[in-house]
């Protein structure tokens, strides 16, 4: 499988400035160049990197991806060819055997399409980015914007590369006024794709599933909130889904014997049925958002 490499950006930096008078190369962050060429169109551009002022009168020699290039090319300021998507990672170094000095990382993005084949669609309702949150807390990949302020949130990229997690520190009290705005950058190989998605974060909490279900003489179950769930419960309360189904059956079956709602922690249950399954999830109770897995007990 090939290595995604995964960059988070503020909304509105997309592409801060530009380099040399080249409208199609423009920074991304430290060190990464973007070079937007049209879709099926074959390109030749000479893009230009500079190893830095300390390095005017050093004599620099520069390598693609660990190797030399060759003819070699040499001088703190050079201009590299780069055709169709062969972009790559340039490292400048004091000498052939020198040390490393600098480097310009140069990505490929499809103009003015971006279209997207990195990543597949989670789902037709949530597309290539699926985001969630356990809590008001967070923690979820985002930023903050408006007109008259940028609130940023700092995130780290999972270990295994799947996700990021962030964590949001402003007051979980206040009323959302704003749409958490996501910009999300991708590249595998040379080749850069960019991803957005845009969200209330009522919209994306989802409680983890029921902890403690358990049942006195069959009749009476109980359970608690899970722990990751904001405190005071009368600020953050939930509601919570019960249902039976018949013995073998799933919870998220359409048959059950009985469906009904509460906000207490335990239910009474009045069937006729001697083998039966218990299910109970929950939910926001004042914004009706997402459900928690279903928790059972038979």
């Amino acid at each position: 499988m090939r290595a995604l490499v995964l960059v988070v950006l503020y909304t509105g930096l997309c592409f801060a400035s530009s380099v040399s008078n080249q409208e199609n190369i423009d920074f991304l962050m430290d060190n990464v160049l973007v070079l937007r060429v049209p879709y099926g169109v074959s390109t030749r551009v000479h893009v230009p990197l500079s190893c830095g002022e300390s390095y005017e009168n050093q004599p620099v020699v520069w390598k693609k991806d660990g190797e030399e290039i060759e003819p070699a090319l040499q001088g703190n300021q050079v201009n590299v060819l780069v055709e169709e998507m062969n972009g790559g990672n340039y490292t400048c170094h004091l000498g052939p055997d020198g040390d490393y000095l600098n480097h310009t990382v140069i990505l490929i993005q499809i103009d003015p399409d971006n279209r997207t084949v990195i990543l597949e669609k989670h789902s037709p309702e949530h597309g290539h980015v699926h985001c969630s949150a356990v809590n008001y807390n967070g923690p979820i990949t985002n930023t903050h914007s408006n007109q008259d302020h940028l609130e940023t949130i700092s995130c780290e990229l999972d270990a295994d590369g799947s996700g990021i997690q962030c964590q949001d520190v402003s007051c979980k009290y206040e009323e959302e006024q704003h749409r958490i705005s996501l910009s999300l950058y991708i590249h595998s190989a040379s080749l850069l794709e960019a991803y957005t998605k845009a969200f209330y974060l009522r919209e994306i909490v989802r409680p983890e599933a029921l902890p403690d279900l358990n049942t006195r003489n069959g009749k009476v179950f109980s359970w608690s909130r899970p722990d990751s769930w904001d405190k005071p419960c009368s600020f953050y309360a939930l509601q919570f889904h019960v249902k039976v189904v018949h013995k073998g059956s799933h919870c998220d079956s359409d048959k059950h014997i009985m469906l009904n709602t509460t906000v207490e922690t335990t239910f009474k249950v009045n069937v006729k049925a001697q083998k039966c399954v218990f299910c109970v999830r929950a939910q926001d109770k004042f914004t009706n958002g997402l459900f928690s897995k279903w928790s059972s007990c038979k």
